[in-house]
């Protein structure tokens, strides 16, 4: 396997709903196979659902400010604040300020699955199903 490096315009955006985007970067479809990352843009007033993952993800705010709900803990975050969140906990991040918030995200793993807080429902991670549930305000 080769290196690999990737510029914006190589990426293919995807839509998350209520007009949240992801990029994602690299993951078990680039070839990476340990992890898999990208980001995630969130419009002011925005976030995506309580879920955990059945792996471990750090994220780290690129731009903008906002809230990760982490394990029912409400914390500020804002440009190159970092968390780290272990497998199985329930989280969320939401745009609280009055700019785009991005995220870079990180997983410990290339076959990742997001599952809903409420719904218990679980999707591979930006699987289609996965793009078309689970945001909110």
């Amino acid at each position: 396997m080769r290196a690999k490096a990737l510029n914006p315009e190589d990426i293919e955006e995807v839509t998350r709903g209520s007009g949240i985007t992801s990029l994602p970067l690299f993951g078990e479809w680039s070839g990476a196979g340990q992890f898999t990352t990208g980001m995630t843009v969130f419009p002011p007033g925005k976030g995506i659902a309580m879920h955990h993952h059945n792996v471990e993800e750090t994220v780290v705010i690129v731009d903008g400010s906002g809230v990760a709900v982490i394990d029912g803990e409400e914390l500020k975050v804002g440009q190159y604040s970092a968390t780290w969140i272990p497998p199985n906990v329930p989280h969320r991040f939401y745009n609280s300020g009055d700019e785009p918030m991005r995220i870079l995200w990180v997983y410990g793993g290339v076959e990742v699955t997001r599952t809903l807080t409420d719904s218990g429902e679980t999707f591979a991670h930006m699987s289609e199903a996965d793009r078309q549930v689970g945001q909110e305000n």
